[in-house]
């Protein structure tokens, strides 16, 4: 499958959830801006789809991101990131959500395991998103992040001259 399939729209996700579902894969979830592309994002979807069969990808729409990082950003386009996400061998399904905050995306997966990455601990992350993926059986996970390596820190950078 090529990448430009691997994105779909919630229907097209929900129908192969479906059939994923089927077969008796164990399906992980994660979510999140990535706006540039980096080691941490790599090594983190990297080990995100070691918990589980399939990965699902949920990605921040242009607004989402505003909302949440401030003027400037997304850098890249909420296709763009969603396609870059896409490419990646780790990752199985890529869906744009429009929303601040991840529930809607979950509601739709109801994922078996629930991952988030970077700077979090199991008390930071989203706790509605926590209590929700928690109150139907499914497991919530941290994957720590790799030292040095976030959005912000590239941003900063490419500021100050690298």
């Amino acid at each position: 499958m090529g990448f430009r399939e691997k994105l779909l729209n919630e229907q097209q996700l929900i129908e192969w959830l479906k059939n994923q579902r089927k077969t008796g894969k164990r399906i992980v979830a994660t979510n999140g801006c990535f706006d540039i592309l980096h080691l941490g994002h790599i090594t983190y979807l990297e080990a995100a789809k070691a918990q589980g069969d399939l990965l699902v990808v949920g990605i921040n729409s242009d607004q989402s991101v505003r909302a949440i990082k401030g003027k400037g950003r997304p850098i890249n386009s909420e296709l763009d990131r969603a396609y870059v996400v896409a490419a990646l061998e780790s990752v199985d399904a890529v869906c744009i959500f429009y929303e601040n905050d991840a529930l809607r995306f979950l509601s739709i997966v109801r994922p078996d395991i629930y991952v988030k990455g970077g700077d979090y601990n199991i008390d930071t992350i989203n706790q509605p998103e926590r209590r929700y993926v928690e109150q139907y059986g499914g497991k919530v996970m941290v994957i720590a992040g790799v030292p040095g390596k976030s959005t912000t820190t590239v941003l900063r950078q490419l500021k100050n001259g690298y």
